[in-house]
């Protein structure tokens, strides 16, 4: 997905954000984009597992 952007373009994407948003608002935006993907894991994770027990069941 991202396998086009090197390093000088992640520091690019970097410094944009800091300008867009600020030093202070930079913290919360990643505090909140981890626990999305956090969320988003475990949630996963559990469709995974519940599938998984289903195809047991049927065996």
């Amino acid at each position: 997905m991202l396998g086009g952007i090197g390093i000088p373009g992640l520091i690019l994407i970097l410094v944009i954000a800091l300008v867009i948003f600020g030093p202070k608002k930079l913290p919360e935006i990643g505090k909140a984009m981890g626990e999305t993907l956090k969320e988003f894991r475990n949630s996963t994770k559990d469709l995974t597992q519940d599938d998984e027990k289903d195809n047991k069941k049927q065996q």
